[in-house]
């Protein structure tokens, strides 16, 4: 069983659709890139999941349905959503931010323990927990977004462009950090454009085009694909093709 199903979903917003019939799957313990060109709808597939955009269609999370929840309801069940522009409060501190992200009612010694592992995990926004989040530079402010999605301690974390407008030392970082949270069991389902950076840490991958998935498969298959690389992922037609 999936961890989560999505079958033939529409969705958008108002009397337009931006999503048409899409179907995806990510596995317990996977790291499941979506990949395609601006407006392709990437963005709203991730917002429908979470239940914040109109949708029609199955999406089944641990076997259970859970289109049309409250997004309050799914994020209980277990999905973080890192949406892109990161949406950070800016006139709060970081360690404010991250707080906002651990469940309610969380007994404060394990909310005290999720904290010790962001500041592991990101270095630099321990330096800064007491700074408001609208002073931190955009690599930090990624961190923040990231940080705070996890300390849900999701089952599946959805991030959204986590590399967008990011240096390419800093892309690297965050990107090490996902890997890193996959590597303790939690699944993780990135929107990206940066497509080889993203498919070359994820499992599998689809591509998406004008709101259909044009293609699916294995993450290594997909960076090979030539009729991919020139005709869906043409930020590959000018990269090598990813090692064996």
């Amino acid at each position: 069983m999936p961890l989560l199903e999505i079958k033939d979903l529409t969705a958008g917003y108002g009397d337009v659709d931006v999503l048409h019939g899409v179907s995806l799957t990510v596995e317990e313990g996977e790291i499941v890139s979506l990949v395609g060109a601006n407006g392709a709808g990437k963005t709203t597939l991730l917002r429908a999941i979470s239940g914040v955009v109109r949708s029609h269609g199955y999406v089944g999370f641990l076997g259970s349905t859970i289109s049309g929840l409250p997004s309050h309801d799914i994020v209980s069940r277990g999905i973080a959503h890192v949406p892109e522009g990161r949406e950070l409060f800016s006139d709060m501190t970081v360690l404010e931010n991250l707080l906002i992200g651990a469940p309610r009612g969380l007994p404060r010694h394990e909310v005290a323990r999720r904290l010790d592992d962001i500041w592991s995990l990101f270095p630099r926004l321990a330096a800064r927990r007491d700074q408001y989040a609208g002073t931190l530079s955009g690599g930090e402010q990624q961190m923040a977004a990231v940080g705070r999605g996890l300390m849900l301690h999701p089952k599946l974390l959805m991030l959204d462009e986590p590399s967008l407008g990011l240096s390419p030392a800093m892309v690297t970082h965050i990107f090490d950090a996902i890997t890193s949270a996959n590597r303790g069991g939690m699944a993780v389902l990135v929107v990206e454009q940066n497509v080889v950076e993203s498919l070359r840490r994820s499992h599998r991958g689809y591509v998406l085009e004008t709101g259909s998935m044009v293609a699916e498969g294995e993450a290594t298959a997909l960076l090979e694909n030539e009729r991919l690389r020139s005709a869906f992922l043409g930020a590959l037609s000018h990269v090598p093709a990813a090692s064996a």
